[in-house]
């Protein structure tokens, strides 16, 4: 596989044992030795789940606040009219109204990360769903994107709020912040969304419920986690 890779990438693969699973602060440390591009890349968490998500209840999906942050400026839209508007504005979000950002969005406009709506809106605001919902940007009662409480939510997504959701082959994929990052910070962020992803586990969800646990960062060799080290530290 590594034959495929440049240089840089096989010389970082080297100083990684693939037929050995890491301690998290072991594997956290390793990858910071890994890196070789020159740009601050992500770090990012890939968990094999053992569940279905063609069945309703097997679906994993929630949200996370990363302790230490996402690493980035997150653009943040809502959806929202009256003194619920302002309550987002004040809070800080980047982006805020109704039919302005619906017209702009239709005709093609997708300049933030993240779309806030107040329950009394979403009804209007359906038919954007074939536009946002494929992106990830439709706003949603179970990411916490659909409430009341605007102001809070654009606080917590400004300070590091993370949304996940397994894929169709029962793989979720989630940033945890940049390599940047002290050791501490990542492990913090990791000890976060791991905690998460396990309280999230399904009702219909049969068996081992975390089959494997994987850091990596952007065009990083992958690092296999120890399973049990890596679920304790929820």
């Amino acid at each position: 596989m590594t034959a495929k890779h440049g240089k840089k990438y096989r010389a970082a693969a080297e100083l990684v044992d693939h037929e050995k699973t890491y301690q998290p602060a072991e594997a956290v440390s390793l990858l910071k030795k890994m890196n070789y591009v020159q740009f601050d890349p992500t770090v990012e968490l890939h968990m094999k789940l053992g569940v279905d998500p063609r069945h309703a209840d097997q679906m994993v999906r929630g949200v996370t606040t990363l302790p230490a942050g996402t690493g980035k400026e997150v653009k943040v839209l809502v959806f929202a009219q009256g003194d619920k508007a302002a309550e987002a504005q004040a809070a800080g979000a980047d982006f805020v109204g109704m039919d302005d950002l619906m017209k702009e969005i239709e005709g093609g406009w997708l300049g933030f990360d993240v779309a806030i709506a107040t329950p009394d809106v979403m009804q209007k605001i359906a038919r954007l769903g074939k536009r946002l919902g494929p992106r990830g940007l439709m706003p949603n009662p179970k990411a916490g994107t659909v409430t009341p409480d605007v102001a809070r939510a654009v606080k917590e997504v400004k300070a590091g709020r993370v949304e996940f959701r397994v894929d169709k082959t029962g793989l979720i994929h989630v940033p945890i912040g940049k390599l940047s990052f002290t050791e501490e910070q990542l492990m913090q962020n990791l000890a976060a969304t791991v905690g998460e992803i396990v309280r999230q586990k399904p009702s219909g969800a049969k068996g081992q419920y975390v089959r494997s646990v994987v850091i990596c960062s952007t065009m990083s060799p992958s690092i296999r986690l120890d399973l049990a080290a890596a679920l304790a530290l929820k």
